[in-house]
């Protein structure tokens, strides 16, 4: 097996990490897989395809991360939903990943953002209604990346091909 081959194997699964990892806070998502394309370009041994690969996934890649980031804040804006209420959420979701194994992480981060809101709000219902808004907004903003990380991923299956039918 050569080097490139064995290159070519690891960014594969690192890109496979780095798509699960838009809908899977837990594990790097994006930023792994611009850092494993930019890997393929260098050690990889497509030549010129790598780097017409990189480009084009690196753009996707980042258009995912600004849309999930647009997408998102906008809607937290909108809903008037705090800055405070997300981390709550998210340490709370950290803690749940620990107690209740696979969706401990997603349960723990609505319980937590619920919580914050309620103490904020004072009202059970308007807390419920903008937890429910933030927790849309999460996912719409997680469901863009992950439609332009699967982009990504697919230009570089694609480079791959072309490289293993040229070389």
């Amino acid at each position: 097996m050569t080097s490139e081959t064995v290159v070519t194997i690891l960014c594969g699964l690192a890109i496979l990490v780095g798509v699960a990892g838009t809908i899977i806070p837990v594990l790097p998502g994006s930023i792994l897989i611009g850092a494993s394309l930019l890997a393929w370009a260098i050690w990889g041994g497509a030549g010129p395809a790598g780097w017409v690969v990189f480009s084009i996934g690196i753009i996707f890649v980042a258009v995912g991360m600004a849309a999930s980031a647009v997408l998102t804040g906008r809607k937290l804006k909108e809903h008037a939903i705090p800055s405070r209420s997300i981390v709550v959420g998210l340490v709370a979701g950290v803690v749940g990943m620990f107690i209740i194994p696979v969706v401990g992480l997603f349960v723990g981060f609505a319980a937590g953002l619920l919580l914050s809101e309620v103490l904020r709000t004072r009202n059970l219902p308007t807390a419920a209604r903008s937890s429910w808004a933030a927790l849309k907004a999460t996912g719409t903003g997680m469901l863009a990346e992950f439609g332009l990380a699967c982009l990504a991923a697919s230009a570089w299956v694609i480079g791959v091909w072309i490289a293993a039918v040229n070389g």
